[in-house]
């Protein structure tokens, strides 16, 4: 091309002087830099868009992101399959404690939940025992448990029971006259009672007047203590051992005052880090190697944290010790969905692979409208359902549980169970359950699903289409077609590598043009 270039400018040259021949030399110069400079732009481009196989084909770089990011995968799902199998010992550890603790303070308890409550009970001989009964438990707690509990403090930082009724403030009532007098303000006493009390005569407490109940202004009586507990479990899984605080409450509910009281109990487990531990054996060695695993891990993600700085802010945050298991799983979690998701872009240089990507982008502006349509027909049959089935039928009381019942019929699941569980109390509602029951399950199922499958479908059929027969060119694949010279644009790598040099960026120069 440069000798071409001498022939041009030997032949235009003029013979009156020499200032239109240096300005003729100067714009030819000028137009040929301009036609290089755009060449290797296209190149360049070219090579942005290629795949890793491709990329090492044309420069033999090695694909040491996609190494990276395959490394983070391995490290970062083994990290999370380690943090599974300790969260479920403390799951498990969590669970058996509640079940025990319902055993050892809940009198008569049968070993299953009545409902969401434990059990009921219906005399007001009943209610006394069971107070009694969790009281007297609680005081001989380490003769009769068998894990590893003892006493801890409540939020008044004393050791022992706390015992709260509420009730209202005064009335009276007398159901066979059809009379009743009563204040509707509440108020709340509560009683202390500690391990040295619990010592001393138990008639002593029994016999006070706080005990003397009331149950037709009474609403609940709440036991609160608190126990400490350490999990020895890990120990077998080479792991250090937790502390727990256990919140424990048993609550008596008459709200409804309809000659049956609920008996919750509640318990709410906190880890701790336990203040002293001197363990001996081999569990030390095995923390060494987890810290070096965990080390290993840290470093590879940082590496990647480098290719997506968006990410150090929520490293900064990570880096705390958290003993919140629940956190910690969903932070984990998390991170390693978006890991793997993460590998998509890589399958996205492929036309054989990248169909699910092709078709989510193409479809995703149509199903979200669609959705926003669809959800007001379904927020209206959700409000529907709440209002008119709610006293009849379990799966209709709460407004989160008719959601969740819709869209599991929605799904096909659990059909004739919803038909057969309403109740014909009135018949008018069940008739009226039957037209909405039907009317919803023929509208979302045999319509609105199935308008939404047509919408993907269709999106993948395009695709389809395109694979089969090409894609429309963009402004950008436009460019790159306009090549000047077909052959130099199909040469190998050495031909290609000739093109990158002509402006003249060394290896490590890499990096400002072909950002990735």
């Amino acid at each position: 091309m440069a000798g071409q270039s001498c022939r041009f400018v030997q032949a235009r040259k003029p013979e009156g002087g020499s200032g239109v021949f240096r300005l003729t030399v100067r714009n030819t110069m000028a137009h040929l830099d301009s036609e290089v400079k755009e060449e290797c732009l296209r190149e360049d481009l070219k090579f942005y868009f290629m795949n890793p196989c491709e990329k090492y084909r044309a420069r033999r770089q090695l694909p040491w992101k996609l190494g990276l990011q395959i490394l983070k995968i391995v490290m970062v799902t083994t990290q999370l399959v380690r943090f599974g199998l300790s969260n479920q010992l403390v799951v498990a550890f969590k669970e058996e404690n509640t079940v025990a603790f319902k055993h050892l303070f809940l009198k008569g308890y049968s070993g299953i939940d009545e409902d969401d409550y434990s059990y009921s009970v219906y005399t007001q001989e009943d209610v006394y025992e069971s107070i009694f009964f969790a009281i007297n438990q609680y005081h001989h707690l380490k003769n009769i448990s068998l894990g590893t509990l003892g006493y801890g403090e409540n939020e008044d930082n004393r050791i022992g029971l706390k015992v709260c009724k509420q009730h209202y403030k005064k009335g009276s009532m007398f159901p066979s006259n059809e009379t009743l007098n009563i204040d509707s303000d509440t108020e709340r006493d509560c009683l202390h009672i500690d391990l040295q009390a619990l010592s001393k005569n138990p008639q002593d407490w029994k016999n006070s007047s706080f005990f003397r109940l009331e149950f037709y202004r009474l609403l609940q009586v709440e036991i609160s203590f608190h126990l400490k507990g350490i999990d020895l479990q890990t120990i077998h899984f080479r792991e250090l051992p937790d502390c727990y605080i256990f919140q424990n409450t048993i609550t008596f509910d008459n709200r409804a005052h309809s000659g049956k009281i609920k008996i919750y109990f509640d318990s709410d487990a906190h880890i701790e880090e336990c203040k002293d531990l001197n363990i001996s054996g081999s569990i030390q060695k095995n923390t060494q190697y987890i810290l070096v695993f965990d080390a290993f891990v840290i470093v590879i993600c940082l590496a990647s944290l480098i290719l997506c700085t968006r990410s150090i802010v929520l490293a900064l945050k990570l880096r705390k010790n958290l003993t919140n298991y629940d956190l910690c799983s969903i932070l984990l979690g998390t991170s390693t969905l978006l890991v793997w998701v993460g590998v998509i872009r890589y399958l996205g240089y492929f036309q054989a692979y990248n169909v699910l990507i092709l078709t989510m982008q193409a479809s995703l502006p149509k199903v979200l409208r669609f959705c926003a349509c669809a959800g007001m027909i379904y927020l209206g049959y959700t409000f529907c359902g709440w209002i008119v089935l709610g006293p009849y039928h379990d799966k209709f009381e709460d407004l989160d549980t008719v959601a969740e019942c819709l869209f599991s019929l929605v799904n096909g699941d659990d059909m004739f169970a919803t038909f057969a569980q309403i109740q014909k109390k009135s018949i008018l509602v069940w008739l009226f359950s039957r037209l909405y029951l039907y009317s919803f399950i023929s509208l979302f199922i045999y319509m609105i699903l199935s308008l939404f499958i047509a919408l993907i479908t269709d999106s993948y059929d395009t695709i389809k289409k395109y694979q089969q027969n090409g894609f429309p060119d963009t402004d950008l694949q436009e460019f790159l077609k306009d090549c000047s010279s077909k052959e130099k644009c199909q040469k190998e790598s050495s031909a290609f590598l000739s093109c990158i040099c002509c402006l003249r960026r060394k290896g490590s120069d890499d990096h400002l043009i072909l950002i990735n």
